[in-house]
């Protein structure tokens, strides 16, 4: 009851401070109760792959599983059906069932906002997890649960036997209510996986930061995949402090000097002004621009699964 009256708090300050624009992101927040999430039907019900040594499926929002040869990894889980206090509501349900999921070796938090660090989801995974890193400051907001869960400043590498987790910097608030803002100024970072000569990028939820992102490739020269947030991208005055859109996000793929991207993080909660569809209309057209095509920026569904580097048998 605490956490919900301080998020209400939270939404209240945030409608006086930002007149329109907070005040019709939450009227679209409203209007998706009035349907029940749409349903996938064909979603795959084995992960696992063994044909490849790098995979990542999209279950939605900023969640996906990753895969990088035996080693499993689950960036921001969110199942539940509503975040927020049950504030927003989804659009589409998971891509993944829970019951769906492998042995988890790591769970990944990219910061402390209730559609990242989802209370109610990790209850759900925390059965099959083996250990949670969160950034600096986030380890308050985590519940206890069978898992070993660790804070991760900055630039800090932790070791997980053949698994290295590094937290990187991006350009977003970290706080979970608002009224939490002044201490928890170090509590949002994108994440660098490497294992087993793989690297893989997971950036959370970030503004356009050139600095960061060139610092990120400039120690970590071979990303082979990165995962990188395209919404929400209206209204974009507001939206561009903390959020980046399809073509900033692939101007930080060019800074990163990935190899492969997956776009995540849109089309699946009411977000910002978007309709549906807008934060892919903004990536394609960057796409074009840019002369990038689908053999690098691989656009998935909710459920779609990527799968790179072929193992030879």
């Amino acid at each position: 009851m605490a956490r919900r009256a301080l998020f209400l708090l939270a939404i209240a300050v945030a409608l006086f401070s930002s007149g329109c624009t907070a005040s019709g992101i939450f009227r679209r927040n409203l209007s998706a109760f009035a349907s029940s999430p749409r349903a996938l039907p064909n979603k795959v019900r084995e992960p696992k792959r063994s044909d490849v040594r790098l995979a990542a499926l999209w279950v939605g929002h900023a969640t996906l599983l990753v895969q990088m040869d035996d080693v499993f990894l689950l960036t921001d889980p969110v199942f539940t059906e509503t975040v927020g206090a049950h504030f927003s509501r989804r659009l589409v349900e998971p891509g993944l069932s829970v019951e769906a999921l492998p042995p988890i070796d790591l769970v990944a938090i990219s910061h402390m906002h209730l559609d990242h660090l989802s209370v109610g989801s990790l209850e759900l995974v925390g059965p099959k997890t083996k250990a949670l890193v969160v950034p600096r400051g986030g380890l308050v907001y985590v519940p206890d649960g069978a898992y070993e869960a660790d804070e991760v400043a900055r630039w800090q590498t932790l070791t997980m036997g053949d698994l290295k987790v590094t937290a990187v910097p991006v350009k977003h608030p970290g706080f979970r209510y608002g009224a939490d803002a002044a201490w928890m100024t170090e509590s949002a970072t994108a994440w660098v996986f490497q294992y087993h000569g793989l690297t893989v990028y997971f950036g959370g939820d970030t503004a356009y930061d050139e600095d960061a992102f060139k610092a990120t490739a400039a120690r970590f020269p071979e990303i082979d995949l990165a995962l990188l947030p395209i919404g929400p991208v209206e209204p974009r005055a507001f939206m561009k402090r903390s959020h980046v859109d399809g073509k900033e996000a692939l101007r930080a793929f060019l800074d990163l000097g990935a190899s492969h991207m997956v776009p995540m993080h849109y089309d699946t909660f009411p977000h910002g002004m978007d309709e549906p569809g807008r934060a892919l209309e903004v990536l394609r057209e960057a796409m074009t621009s840019n002369g990038l095509g689908d053999d690098r920026v691989h656009i998935l569904p909710i459920g779609g699964q990527l799968g790179l580097y072929p193992k030879s048998h």
